[in-house]
Formats: structure tokens, C-alpha cells, sequence
């Protein structure tokens, strides 16, 4: 079998389950996983034989694929702000719309950094907590950014825990990743005041999982997607609460939200007494709402709609 052959049987098969685009590029990076070369090296190597391992190797990843498991599952790698993540099922896999809250993040400081002129609210004591680790990459990519923050990161899972500490030791970050639930207050007295606090909780209201593409809700971690009904903005109460005793003066809040529920999140936070901010995505959803937390603060207020 042929580069050339295995490429277009897969691709074959994937028409299946994803559209043209998509399962393109799924069988881009399966091929490539196999064969180590990229798409370049395939076009002029068409016709290089697989050999019987890279052949096995193909069928094992095809067979998980047309069970509908996530070919970021299947490879365990998912790009995020530039760098290779490793993922399970364990862990959420990064998409782009948080990508987009990440630099939210980052322009946003860097903005105040330099009305400050660099004062004693510079980068250098920065002072950001994600709440929600998965894979660690919201806390990763931030260090990576404002590298001379000190992040601290929670998560209720241990398992996402040691994914998210393998990709921060890999990539050679630090962060300080702590096991703890957020949802219970008595917990908050473990964390100290922070400048920023950033999440991208779980936000997909039960009912709302029939809607959802099948290979989300049998292999993404339940945990980390699905809140109920009748409490969809659980999360959304329970950080602006913990902000009012735990955000330092001028501080922000960045969160990622159910494009369904923008209005309600934002007088939610504003009912705490914030200066919340719905923001949309590149895609024209609604997707973050940013909050200061002194509301005589207009610091990198351009957020409108």
C-alpha cells in the first residue's frame, strides 16, 4: 500500500462521519502521525510504500475513528496558541475560541502594563488564577505569553491534574497546579488575591447534549462540559463571588460562556457589583464576558459587541 492509497482510503471512509474540509484534514494527520511525513513530503512521495507496521499502525487508528472517537483522542495531541498538547479523555481538547480568550488575557494586561508604566501592577507580580486546569492549556499558554506571572491553576480532577502537569513539564512552563473543588467555598481559603482569574468552566446545559455531535458527548469528560438545567450559571455565581473577596484592586475576570446565555451571565456578574462585558468570538458568537472588578476602572474597556 501506497502513501497514496492510504491517504485516499481514509479520506474515503472519514466522508462518512465529517465534511470534505474536516476529514481532510483529519486524514492529513493521521497519515502523517504514520508516516512522519508531512503533507509536502507526501505529494512527492506518493507512491513510498507503507510497511506492515505503519500499515497496522493505520488500521488502529482508522478503526477508533470510525467508532467516532476524536482523532486529537486517537493521536492524543491537540494544537493550542502555537504548541502540541497532550490530551485524553481525561481532558477537554483545546479549541479555538478559548485561544481567543487567552489573548483576551494577555492584550488586555499588557494595555494596563503600559498605562501603568510599569508600576507595581507590572508583569513582574502578576498574579493569574485558572480555574479549571484540563489539559493546562489556558494556564500554559498564558505563562508562555507573560512569562514572568505567577499562575495558579485548579482543577477538580486528578487525572486532568497529571495531564495537565505532563504538558506544563514537556513544554517546560511552570505552573502551579493545585487539586481542589471550586464549587465548595470552604475550599477558597487555600487561594490567595489574584490580578486576573480566568475560565472556561463547564457551561453546556444538560438538555442541550442531544444537539451535540457524537463523538463530544461518548468520549469529552462530562465533568468538564455538562451543568444542570436548573443551575446552568453555577460557575459563573461561585467565581464572582470568590472574585469579590479574592480579586486584588483593578483586577479583571475572563470567562468563556454558553453562547445561549451571554445576557444572563453578564447581570449575573453585574449583580455583583462588576462592570461586565459581553465579548463575541471570530465566529460572531457570543463567547467571553470580561468584568472589572472596580467598576471606576476603565482600563481596556473596548470590548464592546
Amino acid at each position: 500500500m501506497t502513501i497514496s492509497t492510504a491517504y485516499q482510503q481514509l479520506l474515503y471512509q472519514l466522508y462518512d462521519l465529517y465534511d470534505n474540509r474536516e476529514a481532510a484534514n483529519i486524514a492529513d494527520w493521521v497519515i502523517e502521525r504514520v508516516t512522519g511525513f508531512t503533507k509536502i513530503d507526501r505529494v512527492i512521495n506518493k507512491q513510498f510504500p507503507l510497511n506492515p507496521q505503519q500499515q497496522q499502525q493505520l488500521q488502529l487508528y482508522t478503526n477508533q475513528l470510525l467508532q467516532h472517537r476524536p482523532v486529537q483522542y486517537v493521536l492524543q495531541k491537540a494544537w493550542f496558541a502555537g504548541m502540541k498538547f497532550y490530551v485524553d479523555e481525561n481532558v477537554l481538547i483545546p479549541r479555538p475560541e478559548t485561544d481567543e480568550l487567552v489573548e483576551e488575557v494577555v492584550v488586555g494586561w499588557q494595555l494596563k502594563d503600559d498605562s501603568l508604566n510599569h508600576s507595581s501592577f507590572s508583569t513582574n507580580n502578576l498574579l493569574i488564577l485558572d480555574i479549571g486546569s484540563g489539559s493546562g492549556c489556558i494556564p500554559i499558554a498564558l505563562k508562555k505569553k507573560l512569562p514572568k506571572a505567577v499562575i495558579t491553576s485548579v482543577d477538580v480532577s486528578e487525572k486532568a491534574l497529571q495531564v495537565a502537569q505532563k504538558n506544563a513539564d514537556t513544554l517546560g512552563f511552570e505552573v502551579n497546579f493545585k487539586l481542589l473543588d471550586f464549587l465548595e467555598e470552604n475550599n477558597w481559603q487555600q487561594l490567595s488575591m489574584f490580578d486576573i482569574i480566568v475560565s472556561n468552566p463547564p457551561y453546556i446545559k444538560q438538555s442541550e447534549s442531544d444537539a451535540m455531535h457524537r463523538n463530544v458527548i461518548a468520549y469529552e469528560p462530562p465533568l468538564a462540559l455538562f451543568v444542570a438545567d436548573d443551575n446552568a450559571l453555577i460557575f459563573y455565581k461561585k467565581i464572582a463571588l470568590f472574585g469579590t473577596t479574592h480579586l486584588n484592586p483593578k483586577g479583571k475576570i475572563y470567562v468563556e460562556i454558553n453562547e445561549a446565555l451571554g445576557r444572563e451571565t453578564v447581570t449575573l456578574f453585574e449583580s455583583f457589583g462588576y462592570k461586565a462585558q459581553l465579548k463575541k468570538d471570530m465566529q460572531g458568537r457570543d463567547r467571553m464576558v470580561i468584568c472589572n472588578g472596580n467598576t471606576d476602572d476603565d482600563w481596556n474597556t473596548d470590548n464592546s459587541d
